[in-house]
């Protein structure tokens, strides 16, 4: 029989809304044995079943639910999940004639019921991070059945490890990353709406590229067409080369990482964009205020940086951060310009992000209005009673 977790008197409440974790600190007792990693049963503090997950007392996150229902977590449960994570992206990408054109999330942790499990699918190749102990324990069996499940629409030649990530620190697990079924390349080729990408997926940032923002990258089309563009954070040049490809009449890309800047430019090269699109290492800070200084101007800037808030207690300088790049950032627009700004942060709520624009509209005193509010693609679906997966907020703001 599995381990019990009971709540304190009033501390369900979320859970039985929703939400799939269950904190260190709700918890009353914990009634059976159990080795970290295994499923236990969550209750209220009556008794009532909640739901059924897996546990790690060495997290702030006790318990990731798997299921609300009084169910066996088994193989063939994993399998139904992945499967049905599977058929979700099927309805999507499943038509799609050319396997390298299939990239996409495969799975999304807890909004595919897979707590901690984050998949890509690229090209053919599959780059995967197990986030918590109760995952890490069974990953050899859920990757086993993303090979399985993929059949002929999403086959896997091979599987790459990126639990390269501090957040496995805080589950005590070690930082691992290598090959980890078959032999992956240390770059893939993807096809990403019209543009042949490359993909970094032995050094690359997360599991190599952002496809989270593959469909704001065809939205930004009305914005850019016959503009100068401005990059910022271009990492390797997902937005600039699909900038170029839009009609931007020339596209500057910045980023202070080298190796990014070098995959970038091949991206550009790659798809005949080099006249276009150019880059330049620096400090993003740095760049724009150096900008300004220089009375530089572009029609459209893009700003997509890294989250820069990693957990609560960063957020007060997260949101310094986000409102000086967004305020150096509208100096450089003439009016009639875009602003198409982001933030990946999950501690960074669209209100937040909201109040920041528009602190930073009112320090520069010029009138912006938002023409567009965008999230993460489709293959990033979110929980409504869990607003951390629903982690990105993509404003489109027009400059008079």
């Amino acid at each position: 029989m599995a381990a019990r977790v009971f709540l304190q008197p009033g501390r369900d409440r979320r859970i039985r809304d929703g939400h799939p974790w269950v904190f260190a600190t709700e918890v009353d007792r914990v009634e059976g044995k159990f080795d970290p990693g295994d499923i236990v049963d969550v209750t209220n503090s009556r008794g009532r079943f909640l739901g059924r997950g897996y546990i790690n007392p060495a997290s702030q996150i006790i318990v990731r639910l798997l299921t609300r229902v009084d169910e066996a977590i088994d193989e063939g449960f994993f399998r139904r999940r992945v499967g049905e994570a599977l058929n979700y992206r099927r309805r999507l990408f499943g038509d799609l004639p050319d396997v390298s054109q299939r990239a996409f999330r495969l799975v999304f942790a807890e909004a595919d019921h897979l707590p901690a499990l984050i998949v890509d699918y690229f090209g053919g190749y599959v780059v995967f991070q197990a986030l918590s102990l109760g995952i890490d324990v069974r990953k050899e069996l859920l990757l086993r059945l993303v090979r399985e499940e993929g059949g002929t629409e999403f086959p896997v030649r091979g599987v790459y490890e990126r639990d390269d990530v501090p957040v496995r620190e805080l589950e005590g697990l070690s930082l691992v990353k290598g090959p980890f079924f078959g032999d992956v390349p240390p770059r893939v080729s993807i096809r990403e709406n019209d543009l042949d990408l490359l993909v970094d997926v032995e050094k690359g940032q997360k599991t190599g590229y952002f496809l989270d923002q593959r469909e704001n990258r065809v939205a930004i089309a009305p914005y850019v067409r016959g503009a100068r563009v401005l990059d910022c954070f271009c990492y390797t040049g997902g937005f600039a080369c699909a900038a170029a490809r839009q009609g931007a009449t020339e596209v500057l890309g910045v980023d202070a990482s080298p190796e990014a800047l070098a995959l970038a430019g091949e991206n550009a090269a790659r798809n005949g964009l080099s006249d276009r699109a150019r880059f330049t290492e620096e400090n993003v800070f740095d760049f724009l205020r150096r900008a300004d200084d220089e009375g530089l101007r572009w029609d459209t800037i893009l700003l997509d940086p890294p989250a820069f808030a990693k957990n609560r207690a960063a957020l007060p300088g997260a949101l310094r951060g986000y409102k000086e790049i967004n305020l150096r950032a509208m100096k450089l627009i003439p009016p009639g310009g875009f602003l198409i700004t982001s933030s990946c942060s999950q501690h960074v709520s669209e209100e937040l992000f909201r109040e920041v624009v528009a602190a930073a509209a009112a320090d520069t005193r010029r009138s912006v209005r938002v023409v567009e509010v965008r999230s993460q693609g489709r293959d990033h679906p979110f929980l409504p009673a869990a607003p951390e997966t629903r982690y990105l907020k993509f404003f489109v703001l027009q400059l008079s």
